[in-house]
């Protein structure tokens, strides 16, 4: 072969080869092509047309980053009371128990508080039955008026009950609506002679009660109330004075129907047991809860109460509105037998695997006071501690306590001295700080005490009252100096109408606060917490994807 052939052939076999690489890449980006193409098909309005995808942006919940946040609409608020007080008739271990009149002295009230906007537009409300039944209109709902009035306006509605009820109140302007109620109990005769009272409190799916004792003459009773449209099923967890064993009988998978309240002893469930605390949980509809606590030693009453929810398990706690008798008639009582218990005592709840080492500070409204006890002790894991309280001077108080250790806490106190007659307790629970727009009804009887404590710092609380008549009136401010506690003595009337409720604000360092109840005459005692403000519109993240 010819030099000359020689390189025509190569000539010509390079040319092949690169023709051949061509036609492979062009094959491949006609695939690619293609693949995409098919990737996409967006019909016209009567026409096929085939889209590139890259053509078409990717749906914002495809895209990496932070998941966009979707409002939820507000709906009703609901906040459940709790029932007249009743007289246990016998202690069945499992299901409804049997109730009779508590005396023929009793009576049960609720007055219910109802605040609109500064634009003067208002809320529809009603009083309602567990099972949905309309028992009262508190008010019509009204929008807000061309000229916006001096005040926002406000109704207060007491009536009497004779059963278990709810305050309803529609969304206002696509926020929850500024409405409280608070129920109060009292008798002068029969075995379960006293004050009770507690606010009407907002359904959950998790619930922490303390101050409960199911020792021989103490009787203790839990109510679920499911106010939804969805069935609950609800676990309950025990705490006791000492590590527990396995969940007892009949405490797990609790049905409450909707629109319905189940109520059990809790004697049945854990008896013999000087302190106990309840962990509610519920799936499905959220739910109620509330204990019926009573004490009768011999023939003698020893007081009823409504143990409300406290704060979930927290490495601090604060309750107010505590009121100590004086020391030397307190300590005479408790030596008594079967008065041990008629003491004021601090209840420490660690529902962990470790103990917790606690520090508790107590203060009073001239500022901190020593514990003759000591101020720190080991609360155990998984149970319930008492730190007596006792030996301080007489007067309002408040504890605080602090862990590294999670746990909740309740203060018990005791009204009376004298072992041959009535007495009456009651149990203030640690509750969340003070925020912005409480609404707090405090009744029209009896001595009414607002109570606050700020730990640390200081603070500011405005505490704006509201007659019967639905007035909103000139405020009232408390600068409160850390480690004290400020008290507000509740007027008969305001501007010549009777003092219903309050409006509190708090601003500054943590500030806690409650209402004390104490009857005219008589022993009689309670505490009621203050329930957080109506929050804003609330939303949550929402991912599209598959």
């Amino acid at each position: 072969m010819t030099p000359e052939s020689k390189a025509r052939r190569s000539k010509a076999g390079t040319s092949t080869a690169s023709s051949l690489k061509a036609s492979g890449r062009t094959k491949r980006r006609l695939r690619r092509a293609l693949g995409v193409a098919a990737g996409v098909v967006v019909l016209g309005a009567g026409t096929g047309l085939v889209v590139a995808a890259g053509a078409v942006p990717a749906p914002a919940g495809l895209r990496p980053g932070t998941a966009p946040a979707v409002d939820v609409p507000v709906g009703q608020t609901v906040g459940v009371c709790p029932g007249p007080a009743e007289l246990l008739q016998g202690t069945p271990a499992q299901g409804d128990p049997q109730f009779s009149a508590a005396s023929s002295t009793a009576s049960s009230t609720l007055t219910a508080a109802v605040l609109g906007e500064p634009s003067g537009a208002l809320p529809a409300s009603l009083i309602k039955g567990v099972d949905g039944s309309v028992l009262q209109k508190v008010s019509d709902g009204q929008k807000a008026p061309v000229t916006p009035p001096a005040a926002a306006p406000a109704v207060i509605a007491t009536r009497a009950t004779t059963g278990a009820a709810l305050l309803s109140t529609a969304a206002l302007d696509g926020r929850p609506s500024s409405a409280a109620a608070l129920f109060r109990y009292s008798a002068t005769d029969g075995d379960l002679r006293g004050l009770a009272a507690g606010p009407c409190a907002s359904p959950s799916n998790d619930l922490w009660l303390g101050g409960a004792s199911t020792l021989v003459g103490r009787t203790s009773v839990l109510y679920l109330t499911n106010p939804s449209t969805t069935p609950a099923t609800v676990d309950l967890e025990f705490f006791g004075d000492q590590p527990l064993g396995q969940a007892p009988a009949g405490s797990r998978g609790i049905q409450v129907p909707p629109g319905s309240t189940k109520s059990f002893v809790l004697g049945g469930f854990e008896p013999g047991q000087r302190n106990v605390s309840v962990h509610v949980r519920s799936s499905g509809g959220p739910v109620a809860a509330v204990i019926q606590q009573s004490t009768l030693r011999g023939l003698t009453p020893g007081g009823v109460d409504f143990l409300t929810p406290v704060a979930a398990p927290s490495t601090r706690a604060v309750a107010a509105g505590i009121e100590l008798q004086d020391p030397a008639a307190s300590r005479d009582l408790s030596s008594q037998q079967g008065f041990d218990d008629a003491t004021a005592a601090l209840q420490v709840t660690v529902p962990g695997a470790v103990n917790a080492v606690v520090q508790v500070r107590v203060f009073g409204q001239n500022g901190p006071v020593t514990l003759p006890a000591g101020a720190v002790f080991t609360a155990r894991a998984g149970s319930v501690t008492e730190i007596p309280l006792t030996g301080l001077p007489a007067g309002k108080y408040s504890v605080a306590a602090a862990s590294d250790v999670s746990f909740t806490a309740s203060v018990r106190m005791v009204k009376g001295t004298s072992p041959t007659d009535p007495l009456d307790f009651a149990v203030s629970g640690a509750q969340p700080r003070l925020g912005d727009g409480h609404v707090v009804p405090v009744g029209v009887t009896g001595l009414r005490t607002l109570v606050f404590a700020v730990p640390d710092g200081k603070a500011r609380v405005t505490a704006t009252p509201i007659s019967d008549d639905g007035k909103v009136h000139a405020p009232v401010t408390l600068d409160i100096a850390g480690g004290t506690t400020a008290t507000l003595q509740v007027p008969s009337t305001v501007d010549g109408a009777k003092t219903a409720g309050y409006s509190i604000s708090s601003s500054g360092d943590p500030a806690y606060g409650s209402l004390l109840l104490e009857s005219d005459q008589g022993d009689g005692i309670a505490v009621a917490s203050i329930l957080p403000p109506a929050g804003g519109r609330e939303s949550i993240p929402v991912t599209l994807g598959y």
